[in-house]
């Protein structure tokens, strides 16, 4: 079975604002030769801005006629098994003198730029503090007594303390840095109750992380773009933080790309991470965040960088599922049964229907469908389920027949489309049911209520029987 692979297509790719230029000079006396590159990061990848050859003194030089948009980049040294972080922002005329390179943090020297001075000091102490931490993390794990263990607990907390003690000053006294503007950013919303005792307590915990989690972060900066940290924020956020319920994504979703609107290139940002992360949803029914987002902006122009080929696959994928969205009305489907009778989904009464879409040429599908029809006839069917099967390949119609009367599938309701109905479909220029139903692989299955609504879908057997049987108990309890 092989799914939809559209993540690759957002390639962010923005083009840079008119100015004097930049330049940065490198100079690693330990090079004679070969490339060097410079870099930036830029949500999960690092994107090269420029390279340059090293010359026989040591030296490289980056530079354009553009100013370069300001956020953390790196130098790579030739051999590509070094790089050195660094700041840009205002500053663009900076030189990096490298003098050993096997020792970057401690001997590097960046001129040209007060923020890289701030940005250095801050690296040495944080490598620092950060040693001191470790050893009392192994400390600790070697301890041999309680006392022991809970004296390196402080130090670790100590140290800990003398390092966001040593950022807050950093915020405080250079306000207007960009340090200090992505130290505010990395920080942490504070916990109310650190040791919860009750629901109530870990409830509040909650709304106050989530109510404080952007506080550090101005959107109209799009300097943090250009960060390590700012992505793993954002998926954390959407994947840990908010509900997965997708009418509350929407609406966390809205308020940040509402507070992007006035950045281009944080509003770019948000939308094309947003519809990448919901094109193809890890939860069910989120694919309704992805059909929001096409709806609201991609199939009103609001997305006008990305190329033909990105909105054709978007749109494309919004049109497969936007039909079949978790809590709608499933699709009425006209199909012929086994016997060669028409028979319309719609005909079917049942508290709840389970529809199929498989064919016997799919290996997993000759396994699954007969377990289903033992799940079926054990389970499912005292309980007013049935199954409607959708032949998926005309052109295996013999042996579906075959394996039907093979493995006893006949209590189902079998179905498959006639050429004169597939026809009828394409003359009346309307969605097939493929695209109705999104079946671009088999086995499909769809779990439907008694008025035809979609319950669940592109479920496992094991999941189906799961949901099934909760809807079943939770109907029995409303009834008691």
């Amino acid at each position: 079975m092989k799914l939809l692979s559209i993540l690759s297509i957002f390639i962010f790719s923005f083009g840079s604002a008119n100015a004097q230029g930049f330049k940065v000079t490198l100079e690693a006396p330990q090079y004679q030769e070969g490339i060097a590159y410079l870099i930036y990061y830029f949500g999960k990848n690092m994107n090269v801005e420029d390279s340059a050859a090293v010359n026989a003194k040591g030296v490289a030089v980056f530079q354009k006629n553009e100013k370069i948009k300001p956020g953390v980049y790196s130098i790579v040294f030739p051999g590509k098994n070094r790089l050195y972080d660094f700041l840009i922002d205002k500053e663009q005329s900076i030189q990096i003198k490298a003098p050993d390179t096997s020792n970057l943090l401690e001997k590097t020297i960046v001129t040209g730029s007060k923020e890289n001075v701030l940005f250095q000091n801050y690296q040495k102490t944080a490598a620092e503090k950060g040693a001191l931490m470790q050893k009392e993390i192994e400390a600790f794990k070697a301890s041999a007594s309680r006392a022991d263990s809970t004296q390196h607990e402080r130090n670790y907390q100590a140290i800990n303390n003398e390092l966001n003690q040593y950022r807050e000053g950093i915020i405080t006294n250079n306000s207007s840095s960009m340090l200090a503007s992505l130290l505010t950013a990395m920080k942490e919303p504070q916990v109310l109750h650190p040791r919860p005792q009750t629901r109530k307590d870990s409830i509040e915990n909650y709304q106050h992380y989530k109510k404080h989690f952007w506080d550090g972060i101005t959107f109209m900066d799009d300097r943090i773009i250009r960060t390590p940290f700012f992505l793993p924020k954002l998926e954390r956020y959407f994947r840990e933080v908010v509900s997965p319920a997708p009418d509350s994504t929407i609406k966390d979703m809205e308020y940040l790309i509402l507070l992007s609107r006035s950045n281009p290139e944080m509003y770019k940002f948000l939308l094309n991470w947003l519809t990448d992360e919901y094109i193809n949803p890890k939860y069910m029914g989120q694919d309704k965040v992805f059909v929001h987002l096409f709806e609201k902006y991609h199939s009103k122009g609001l997305t006008n960088w990305l190329n033909e080929k990105q909105l054709t696959a978007i749109s494309n994928r919004a049109y497969m599922v936007m039909s079949n969205l978790i809590g709608e009305k499933a699709a009425n489907i006209e199909m012929t049964n086994i016997a060669g009778a028409k028979s319309p989904l719609y005909n079917i009464k049942a508290n709840y229907t389970v529809v199929a879409f498989w064919d016997p040429s799919c290996g997993h599908c000759r396994t699954e469908m007969p377990r289903m029809d033992s799940l079926y006839k054990a389970r499912w069917k005292k309980e007013g389920v049935k199954i409607y099967a959708v032949l998926s390949e005309i052109k295996e119609k013999e042996n579906w027949v075959n394996f039907i009367k093979e493995h006893k599938m006949d209590e189902w309701t079998n179905v498959f489309e006639t050429e004169e109905q597939r026809k009828a479909v394409e003359n009346a220029k309307t969605p097939s049911y493929k695209q109705l139903y999104d079946v671009i692989q088999t086995p499909t299955l769809y779990l439907l209520d008694n008025e035809k609504r979609i319950i669940a879908k592109k479920l496992t057997l094991e999941q189906m029987d799961e949901v099934l049987q909760a809807k079943i108990k939770n109907t029995t309890a409303d009834t008691q």
